[in-house]
């Protein structure tokens, strides 16, 4: 008979090997999070540091731009004008 923890195992196991092509770009975008999650958690503590008087200082978060293409060739943009 199979205990909780052996069970746990062989569902990880089952489940890295069906999503194995996803896994990536999973773990990829839980690291993402993470760092958010981090330079938010990071910014609350300094705000609460910050005294009443002074103006807080500007949040800068780190990340990435992505280009969805341009919308005068049809790449699936927002805006431009439409064809047809």
């Amino acid at each position: 008979m199979f205990g909780l923890s052996e069970l746990a195992v062989a569902l990880i196991v089952v489940a890295a090997v069906v999503a194995a092509r996803k896994l990536p770009e999973l773990t990829r975008s839980a690291g993402k999070s993470a760092r958010i999650l981090k330079a938010e958690a990071r910014a609350m503590k300094d705000e609460e540091r910050t005294p009443p008087g002074e103006p807080a200082a500007p949040r800068i978060i780190q990340g990435e731009t992505v280009d969805r293409g341009d919308p005068s060739d049809g790449g699936g943009g927002t805006g431009g004008t439409p064809r047809g």
